[in-house]
Protein backbone atom coordinates (compact mmCIF):
# COMPACT_ATOMS: atom_id res chain seq x y z
CA UNK A 1 0.00 0.00 0.00
CA UNK A 2 1.53 3.24 -1.00
CA UNK A 3 2.01 5.74 2.15
CA UNK A 4 1.11 9.58 1.49
CA UNK A 5 1.46 12.23 3.95
CA UNK A 6 -1.19 14.57 4.05
CA UNK A 7 0.53 17.45 6.18
CA UNK A 8 3.28 17.77 2.85
CA UNK A 9 3.71 20.94 1.47
CA UNK A 10 0.41 22.62 1.30
CA UNK A 11 -1.15 19.94 3.43
CA UNK A 12 -4.63 20.74 2.17
CA UNK A 13 -7.60 18.44 0.75
CA UNK A 14 -5.51 18.31 -2.67
CA UNK A 15 -3.20 15.62 -1.58
CA UNK A 16 -6.15 13.63 -0.43
CA UNK A 17 -7.89 14.30 -4.19
CA UNK A 18 -5.08 13.25 -6.17
CA UNK A 19 -3.98 10.22 -4.20
CA UNK A 20 -7.12 8.89 -3.87
CA UNK A 21 -7.50 9.70 -8.03
CA UNK A 22 -4.47 8.17 -8.72
CA UNK A 23 -5.07 5.22 -6.46
CA UNK A 24 -8.24 4.70 -8.82
CA UNK A 25 -6.11 4.89 -12.18
CA UNK A 26 -3.89 2.66 -11.12
CA UNK A 27 -5.92 0.56 -9.13
CA UNK A 28 -3.00 0.12 -6.76
CA UNK A 29 -4.63 0.69 -2.60
CA UNK A 30 -3.03 4.04 -1.03
CA UNK A 31 -3.31 5.25 2.54
CA UNK A 32 -3.13 8.44 3.51
CA UNK A 33 -2.27 10.09 6.91
CA UNK A 34 -2.00 13.22 8.82
CA UNK A 35 -4.72 14.84 6.63
CA UNK A 36 -4.73 18.60 6.91
CA UNK A 37 -2.97 18.34 9.73
CA UNK A 38 -2.42 22.00 9.90
CA UNK A 39 -5.51 23.52 9.34
CA UNK A 40 -7.76 25.13 11.59
CA UNK A 41 -10.17 22.67 11.68
CA UNK A 42 -7.84 19.38 10.78
CA UNK A 43 -9.03 16.09 9.47
CA UNK A 44 -12.09 15.51 6.70
CA UNK A 45 -14.63 17.87 5.98
CA UNK A 46 -18.19 16.89 4.11
CA UNK A 47 -16.52 17.65 0.76
CA UNK A 48 -13.59 15.60 1.13
CA UNK A 49 -15.44 12.69 2.09
CA UNK A 50 -18.31 13.57 -0.99
CA UNK A 51 -14.85 13.14 -3.21
CA UNK A 52 -13.71 10.01 -1.64
CA UNK A 53 -17.11 7.96 -2.08
CA UNK A 54 -17.55 9.19 -5.67
CA UNK A 55 -14.22 8.35 -6.72
CA UNK A 56 -14.64 4.96 -4.91
CA UNK A 57 -18.08 4.41 -6.28
CA UNK A 58 -16.22 4.59 -9.98
CA UNK A 59 -13.85 1.34 -8.88
CA UNK A 60 -16.03 -0.37 -5.76
CA UNK A 61 -13.17 0.64 -3.66
CA UNK A 62 -12.88 -0.62 0.11
CA UNK A 63 -12.54 2.21 1.71
CA UNK A 64 -11.83 3.08 5.87
CA UNK A 65 -11.64 6.64 8.24
CA UNK A 66 -14.66 8.09 5.69
CA UNK A 67 -15.88 10.47 9.04
CA UNK A 68 -15.57 13.82 9.96
CA UNK A 69 -12.34 15.01 11.20
CA UNK A 70 -10.59 11.94 10.47
CA UNK A 71 -7.18 12.45 10.08
CA UNK A 72 -6.58 8.75 7.93
CA UNK A 73 -7.87 6.88 5.42
CA UNK A 74 -7.39 3.81 3.13
CA UNK A 75 -8.46 3.51 -0.21
CA UNK A 76 -8.30 -0.22 -1.80
CA UNK A 77 -9.45 -0.02 -5.71
CA UNK A 78 -10.96 -3.13 -7.21
CA UNK A 79 -13.05 -2.87 -10.47
CA UNK A 80 -13.68 -0.42 -13.28
CA UNK A 81 -16.92 0.84 -13.65
CA UNK A 82 -19.11 3.61 -15.79
CA UNK A 83 -22.56 5.06 -15.69
CA UNK A 84 -24.48 7.33 -13.80
CA UNK A 85 -23.89 8.38 -10.53
CA UNK A 86 -25.82 11.17 -7.82
CA UNK A 87 -24.19 12.60 -5.28
CA UNK A 88 -25.79 14.88 -2.26
CA UNK A 89 -22.25 16.90 -0.22
CA UNK A 90 -25.33 17.64 2.29
CA UNK A 91 -23.76 20.87 2.61
CA UNK A 92 -22.37 23.53 0.26
CA UNK A 93 -19.34 21.70 0.36
CA UNK A 94 -17.55 22.44 -2.98
CA UNK A 95 -19.00 20.86 -6.34
CA UNK A 96 -15.97 21.68 -7.81
CA UNK A 97 -13.20 19.94 -6.06
CA UNK A 98 -15.09 16.62 -5.80
CA UNK A 99 -15.00 16.76 -9.80
CA UNK A 100 -11.52 17.65 -9.64
CA UNK A 101 -11.10 14.07 -7.42
CA UNK A 102 -13.38 11.94 -9.82
CA UNK A 103 -13.09 13.38 -13.55
CA UNK A 104 -9.57 11.31 -13.88
CA UNK A 105 -10.71 8.13 -12.95
CA UNK A 106 -14.16 9.18 -15.12
CA UNK A 107 -11.68 9.38 -18.34
CA UNK A 108 -10.76 5.99 -18.10
CA UNK A 109 -13.81 4.47 -16.97
CA UNK A 110 -14.82 1.62 -19.42
CA UNK A 111 -17.76 3.25 -20.73
CA UNK A 112 -19.53 6.93 -20.39
CA UNK A 113 -19.80 8.63 -16.59
CA UNK A 114 -22.23 10.87 -15.63
CA UNK A 115 -22.46 12.56 -12.32
CA UNK A 116 -25.12 14.81 -10.71
CA UNK A 117 -23.88 16.12 -7.72
CA UNK A 118 -25.70 18.88 -5.34
CA UNK A 119 -23.74 21.25 -3.34
CA UNK A 120 -21.69 24.24 -3.29
CA UNK A 121 -21.20 26.16 -6.89
CA UNK A 122 -19.47 29.38 -5.78
CA UNK A 123 -17.81 29.10 -2.86
CA UNK A 124 -14.83 30.18 -0.92
CA UNK A 125 -11.50 28.38 -1.63
CA UNK A 126 -12.51 26.80 -4.63
CA UNK A 127 -12.91 27.17 -8.05
CA UNK A 128 -16.15 28.55 -9.21
CA UNK A 129 -18.34 26.04 -11.37
CA UNK A 130 -17.86 28.77 -14.28
CA UNK A 131 -14.10 28.24 -13.89
CA UNK A 132 -14.40 24.50 -14.58
CA UNK A 133 -17.28 24.66 -17.11
CA UNK A 134 -15.09 28.12 -19.31
CA UNK A 135 -11.99 27.13 -18.35
CA UNK A 136 -10.77 23.56 -17.17
CA UNK A 137 -12.86 21.53 -19.77
CA UNK A 138 -11.51 23.60 -22.66
CA UNK A 139 -8.27 23.36 -21.86
CA UNK A 140 -8.35 19.99 -20.84
CA UNK A 141 -9.77 18.72 -23.74
CA UNK A 142 -5.42 19.38 -25.41
CA UNK A 143 -4.92 16.87 -23.57
CA UNK A 144 -7.45 14.22 -25.25
CA UNK A 145 -9.79 14.56 -22.31
CA UNK A 146 -13.81 14.61 -22.93
CA UNK A 147 -16.15 16.39 -20.60
CA UNK A 148 -19.10 18.65 -20.27
CA UNK A 149 -20.66 20.15 -17.26
CA UNK A 150 -23.79 21.82 -17.23
CA UNK A 151 -24.98 24.21 -14.32
CA UNK A 152 -28.87 23.38 -13.52
CA UNK A 153 -28.83 25.34 -10.18
CA UNK A 154 -25.97 27.69 -7.97
CA UNK A 155 -25.31 27.07 -4.18
CA UNK A 156 -23.36 29.49 -1.98
CA UNK A 157 -22.31 29.18 1.53
CA UNK A 158 -24.04 28.23 3.52
CA UNK A 159 -27.01 26.78 2.26
CA UNK A 160 -26.03 25.13 -1.06
CA UNK A 161 -28.39 23.60 -2.58
CA UNK A 162 -26.37 24.02 -6.18
CA UNK A 163 -27.04 21.02 -8.92
CA UNK A 164 -24.39 19.92 -11.48
CA UNK A 165 -24.60 17.30 -14.09
CA UNK A 166 -21.22 16.46 -15.46
CA UNK A 167 -20.89 13.59 -18.77
CA UNK A 168 -17.68 12.20 -18.97
CA UNK A 169 -16.14 10.81 -21.92
CA UNK A 170 -13.81 7.72 -21.53
CA UNK A 171 -10.34 7.08 -22.91
CA UNK A 172 -7.21 5.30 -23.21
CA UNK A 173 -4.30 7.53 -23.32
CA UNK A 174 -3.86 11.03 -22.59
CA UNK A 175 -2.55 12.91 -25.83
CA UNK A 176 1.13 14.88 -25.30
CA UNK A 177 0.62 18.57 -25.71
CA UNK A 178 3.24 21.62 -24.56
CA UNK A 179 0.78 24.51 -23.47
CA UNK A 180 3.96 26.88 -22.65
CA UNK A 181 2.71 30.54 -23.98
CA UNK A 182 -0.55 32.06 -24.01
CA UNK A 183 0.43 33.57 -27.80
CA UNK A 184 -1.97 36.50 -28.95
CA UNK A 185 -5.08 37.28 -27.19
CA UNK A 186 -7.92 37.19 -29.51
CA UNK A 187 -10.65 38.07 -26.71
CA UNK A 188 -12.16 37.88 -23.34
CA UNK A 189 -15.33 36.52 -22.01
CA UNK A 190 -16.89 36.10 -18.70
CA UNK A 191 -20.05 35.62 -16.69
CA UNK A 192 -20.96 37.76 -14.22
CA UNK A 193 -24.28 36.40 -11.93
CA UNK A 194 -26.16 36.90 -8.76
CA UNK A 195 -28.97 34.92 -7.23
CA UNK A 196 -31.23 35.84 -4.86
CA UNK A 197 -30.08 39.76 -5.08
CA UNK A 198 -31.00 42.70 -7.54
CA UNK A 199 -29.87 41.99 -10.98
CA UNK A 200 -28.04 45.57 -10.56
CA UNK A 201 -25.19 43.28 -8.66
CA UNK A 202 -24.65 41.14 -11.80
CA UNK A 203 -24.32 44.31 -13.95
CA UNK A 204 -21.74 46.26 -11.53
CA UNK A 205 -19.47 43.34 -11.23
CA UNK A 206 -19.53 42.74 -14.97
CA UNK A 207 -19.21 46.51 -15.53
CA UNK A 208 -16.34 47.58 -13.31
CA UNK A 209 -14.46 43.99 -14.65
CA UNK A 210 -14.89 45.55 -18.24
CA UNK A 211 -13.58 49.30 -17.32
CA UNK A 212 -10.46 47.52 -15.92
CA UNK A 213 -10.09 45.19 -18.89
CA UNK A 214 -10.59 48.05 -21.69
CA UNK A 215 -8.09 50.81 -19.13
CA UNK A 216 -5.88 48.12 -19.88
CA UNK A 217 -5.93 48.76 -24.27
CA UNK A 218 -8.56 45.38 -24.39
CA UNK A 219 -11.35 45.83 -26.66
CA UNK A 220 -12.87 42.72 -27.55
CA UNK A 221 -14.53 42.02 -24.36
CA UNK A 222 -17.68 40.31 -23.62
CA UNK A 223 -19.24 39.61 -19.84
CA UNK A 224 -22.77 37.89 -19.68
CA UNK A 225 -25.18 38.58 -16.12
CA UNK A 226 -26.99 35.98 -15.08
CA UNK A 227 -30.27 36.85 -12.18
CA UNK A 228 -33.39 35.65 -11.76
CA UNK A 229 -36.38 37.93 -10.88
CA UNK A 230 -37.61 38.63 -7.34
CA UNK A 231 -40.59 35.16 -6.97
CA UNK A 232 -38.76 33.18 -9.45
CA UNK A 233 -35.27 32.69 -8.03
CA UNK A 234 -34.91 28.97 -7.38
CA UNK A 235 -31.89 29.23 -5.16
CA UNK A 236 -31.82 28.60 -1.76
CA UNK A 237 -29.92 32.02 -0.37
CA UNK A 238 -27.96 34.96 -1.90
CA UNK A 239 -24.62 35.08 -3.26
CA UNK A 240 -22.51 36.69 -6.32
CA UNK A 241 -19.96 36.38 -8.81
CA UNK A 242 -17.86 36.51 -11.43
CA UNK A 243 -15.65 34.46 -14.12
CA UNK A 244 -13.55 35.87 -16.79
CA UNK A 245 -10.90 34.00 -19.45
CA UNK A 246 -9.05 35.53 -21.62
CA UNK A 247 -8.88 33.29 -24.88
CA UNK A 248 -5.53 33.22 -27.33
CA UNK A 249 -5.99 32.78 -31.11
CA UNK A 250 -4.33 29.43 -30.39
CA UNK A 251 -7.08 28.13 -28.03
CA UNK A 252 -5.30 28.84 -24.97
CA UNK A 253 -7.65 30.04 -21.89
CA UNK A 254 -6.31 31.76 -19.10
CA UNK A 255 -8.94 32.40 -16.44
CA UNK A 256 -9.85 34.73 -13.17
CA UNK A 257 -12.30 35.04 -10.83
CA UNK A 258 -14.07 36.84 -7.63
CA UNK A 259 -16.50 35.73 -5.48
CA UNK A 260 -19.01 38.19 -3.62
CA UNK A 261 -19.14 38.42 0.19
CA UNK A 262 -21.81 40.39 2.23
CA UNK A 263 -20.07 43.81 2.86
CA UNK A 264 -18.11 43.42 -0.25
CA UNK A 265 -18.78 46.08 -2.70
CA UNK A 266 -20.38 44.54 -6.19
CA UNK A 267 -17.57 46.99 -8.10
CA UNK A 268 -14.51 44.99 -5.74
CA UNK A 269 -15.43 41.75 -6.68
CA UNK A 270 -15.78 43.02 -10.53
CA UNK A 271 -12.17 44.88 -10.03
CA UNK A 272 -10.26 41.87 -8.45
CA UNK A 273 -11.05 39.27 -11.08
CA UNK A 274 -10.40 41.87 -14.19
CA UNK A 275 -6.67 42.41 -11.78
CA UNK A 276 -6.09 38.84 -11.25
CA UNK A 277 -6.95 37.92 -15.50
CA UNK A 278 -4.41 40.96 -16.27
CA UNK A 279 -1.99 39.43 -13.79
CA UNK A 280 -1.88 36.53 -15.17
CA UNK A 281 -1.96 37.61 -19.04
CA UNK A 282 0.95 39.97 -18.21
CA UNK A 283 3.07 36.83 -17.50
CA UNK A 284 3.03 35.69 -21.06
CA UNK A 285 2.14 32.02 -20.11
CA UNK A 286 -0.38 29.79 -21.07
CA UNK A 287 -1.85 28.86 -16.99
CA UNK A 288 -3.35 30.62 -14.61
CA UNK A 289 -2.68 29.94 -11.10
CA UNK A 290 -5.62 28.11 -10.50
CA UNK A 291 -5.16 25.91 -13.60
CA UNK A 292 -1.64 24.25 -13.15
CA UNK A 293 -2.48 21.71 -10.11
CA UNK A 294 -5.52 20.31 -12.17
CA UNK A 295 -3.37 19.61 -15.20
CA UNK A 296 -0.43 17.68 -13.01
CA UNK A 297 -2.32 14.64 -13.16
CA UNK A 298 -3.29 13.91 -16.61
CA UNK A 299 -0.08 15.34 -17.44
CA UNK A 300 1.86 12.10 -15.51
CA UNK A 301 -0.41 9.86 -17.55
CA UNK A 302 0.69 10.52 -20.70
CA UNK A 303 3.53 8.75 -22.43
CA UNK A 304 5.89 11.14 -23.14
CA UNK A 305 7.18 14.94 -21.60
CA UNK A 306 5.05 17.64 -21.54
CA UNK A 307 5.55 20.82 -20.24
CA UNK A 308 2.96 23.97 -19.33
CA UNK A 309 4.23 27.81 -18.58
CA UNK A 310 3.03 28.51 -15.73
CA UNK A 311 1.30 31.69 -14.69
CA UNK A 312 2.91 31.43 -10.91
CA UNK A 313 4.09 28.38 -9.65
CA UNK A 314 1.73 27.80 -6.01
CA UNK A 315 2.48 25.82 -3.17
CA UNK A 316 -0.97 23.71 -4.55
CA UNK A 317 0.85 22.86 -7.42
CA UNK A 318 4.13 21.87 -5.93
CA UNK A 319 2.49 19.70 -3.49
CA UNK A 320 0.45 18.23 -6.23
CA UNK A 321 3.99 17.27 -8.15
CA UNK A 322 5.14 15.73 -5.09
CA UNK A 323 2.00 13.56 -5.00
CA UNK A 324 2.34 11.66 -8.19
CA UNK A 325 6.24 11.29 -7.83
CA UNK A 326 5.76 8.75 -5.15
CA UNK A 327 2.22 7.00 -6.93
CA UNK A 328 3.19 7.14 -10.25
CA UNK A 329 6.91 6.28 -12.21
CA UNK A 330 7.19 9.64 -13.77
CA UNK A 331 9.73 12.04 -13.50
CA UNK A 332 9.35 16.17 -13.21
CA UNK A 333 11.17 18.92 -13.67
CA UNK A 334 10.23 22.77 -12.17
CA UNK A 335 11.55 25.82 -13.37
CA UNK A 336 11.14 29.29 -11.36
CA UNK A 337 10.58 30.25 -8.10
CA UNK A 338 7.45 30.19 -5.43
CA UNK A 339 4.21 32.45 -6.94
CA UNK A 340 6.73 33.89 -9.83
CA UNK A 341 6.13 32.58 -13.30
CA UNK A 342 7.74 29.29 -14.37
CA UNK A 343 7.82 26.09 -16.65
CA UNK A 344 6.95 22.29 -15.48
CA UNK A 345 8.03 19.22 -17.38
CA UNK A 346 6.49 16.04 -16.77
CA UNK A 347 7.33 12.45 -18.47
CA UNK A 348 5.36 9.76 -17.84
CA UNK A 349 5.31 6.49 -18.60
CA UNK A 350 1.86 5.92 -19.56
CA UNK A 351 -1.74 5.51 -18.21
CA UNK A 352 -0.17 2.50 -16.21
CA UNK A 353 -3.73 1.22 -15.91
CA UNK A 354 -4.58 -2.34 -14.40
CA UNK A 355 -7.61 -4.59 -15.45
Amino acid sequence: MIQIDGSHGEGGGQILRTSVALSALTMRPVKVTNIRAGRERPGLRNQHIAGIELTARLVDADTAGLSEESMEIEFRPRNRRGGKFVYDIGTAGSISLVLQAVIPAAAFAPEQVEFEIRGGTDVAWSPPIDYMKNVFVPMVRHLGINLSIDVVRRGHYPKGGGLVRCAVEPVTEVVAADMIEFGELDRIRGISHCVRLPHHVAERQAKSAEANLRQAGISDIMIDTESYPKGEDPHLGPGSGIVLWAESKDGIRLGADSLGARGKPAERVGNEAAHRLLNALSTGMAIDPNLGDMLIPYMALGSERMRIGLAAITKHLKTNVWVIERILSCSTELEGELDDSGILSITGTGPLLSE
